[in-house]
């Protein structure tokens, strides 16, 4: 019944191992997205810059067309003024006024003219853009739905992973189970491992000692390795029958050469039976 148990916790490792490799591919697939998307990404972060450059400059643009036609109502109105001043103080300081107004609509005329020409430009780089994203997008989507579709496939193998270890930890030993979980628990991948040959701890190759080992092989309690703390379990038997199936090819390779020896004899023998029958004739 032990050496059961101790099989059913190397199949739950089994198991276990099998899931956490299945979270890791999944895990793995983020980079992959990020190096399938980064172009798009980049143009797409590009776009947005430029498109947000445009409608600032465009803001500005209003807002320089705004402050232009106030300083043309603002001009009227100092022209009009001017018609009508009473002594030359007055006259002077409408004219300072309408030259500065007149100089600081030129330079907002100027700014609007270069604004314009900003505008142009970067609704052209827009384009650009937006056609440049398009045509990534084109080739990104493609390779994004494989790998969508290879991650969802290995999220259905780890989800029935789960569930046939939820079925199989429901048919074990309780304490066993708690404590095959408590080493677990500490980030280990492997909590139960089996002797070498020699008697040593699989994990660890921290040798265990005779009475241990007895117990392990024989014994119904559960045995822990002294050094790195694992559930120690024996060695699974060997087939006989594919060790003799492996050796036979290298038994009959072995036996050819014997026959071509036993033949090589026989040619000596009719050979040196040759030679005296001849020195028989001589004589």
């Amino acid at each position: 019944m032990t050496q059961q148990r101790r099989t059913a916790l190397k199949e739950l490792q089994k198991l276990d191992v099998s899931i956490l490799d299945a979270r890791d591919r999944i895990v793995g697939f983020d980079p992959l997205f990020e190096e399938v998307e980064e172009p798009a990404l980049i143009l797409e972060g590009e776009l947005g810059t430029s498109r947000t450059r445009v409608k600032e400059m465009k803001l500005e643009a209003r807002r320089l067309e705004t402050s232009s036609e106030e300083r043309r109502d603002r001009i009227r109105k100092l022209e009009e003024r001017l018609g009508s001043v009473r002594n030359l103080r007055e006259e002077s300081a409408v004219t300072t006024e309408l030259e500065m107004v007149k100089r600081a609509l030129e330079n907002d005329e100027t700014e609007a003219l270069t604004l314009i020409d900003q505008v142009r430009k970067g609704e052209e780089r827009v384009s650009e853009l937006e056609e440049a994203f398009n045509e990534a997008f084109a080739l990104v989507e493609p390779k994004k739905e494989a790998l969508l579709a290879e991650r969802d496939q290995i999220r259905a193998e780890l989800a029935s992973l789960e569930k046939e270890r939820e079925s199989f930890t429901n048919a074990m030993d309780p304490g066993e189970l708690r404590i095959y979980e408590a080493i677990r628990g500490g980030g280990r991948r492997r909590a139960i491992s089996e002797l070498t040959g020699d008697g040593a701890c699989g994990n660890c190759f921290g040798m265990v000692p005779l009475q241990h080992q007895n117990e392990i092989l024989h014994g119904e309690q559960l045995i822990r390795c002294e050094a790195c703390g694992v559930i120690l379990a024996s060695p699974e038997p060997v087939d006989e029958s594919a060790e003799a199936s492996a050796e036979a090819p290298a038994s009959e390779e072995a036996e050819a050469p014997a026959g071509d020896d036993a033949a090589s004899e026989d040619l000596s023998d009719d050979d040196g039976a040759a030679d005296a029958d001849g020195g028989d004739e001589e004589e």
